[in-house]
């Protein structure tokens, strides 16, 4: 299996869901530390949508990157850990910059 590295985006399979989570097979984002998806085995994840938002920052944010086909954004509040056998194809790579601002959102969600 390939590095899943942090600022990946990368196609990943996120059925079985329930409730209002997303769903299939759809990009997410990596905002985990290298080490972490390394020895786990595992990623934390959060969904991308090319669907606008009907609310802002902290819950999503835009996301700007030449590998995507089309506009999309972080759905910030759909975090999850996924095993590495759920992550495909990598697409392309956050900036720095956008990775730093997605976990921001999550300090702010989470409260810290």
């Amino acid at each position: 299996m390939a590095r899943l590295l942090r600022g990946d985006i990368r196609w990943a399979d996120l059925n079985p869901t329930r409730g209002r989570k997303q769903a299939g097979q759809r990009p997410v984002l990596i905002p985990s530390q290298d080490v972490f998806n390394e020895r786990s085995g595992t990623v934390i994840a959060v969904a991308l949508t090319s669907s606008p938002p009907r609310t802002g920052f902290p819950l999503t944010l835009e996301l700007t990157s030449p590998a995507l086909p089309n506009l999309s954004w972080v759905k910030i509040s759909q975090i999850r850990t996924l095993s590495g056998e759920r992550i495909g194809t990598l697409l392309g790579r956050a900036a720095p910059e956008q990775v730093a601002e997605v976990l921001d959102g999550l300090n702010e969600i989470l409260g810290s």
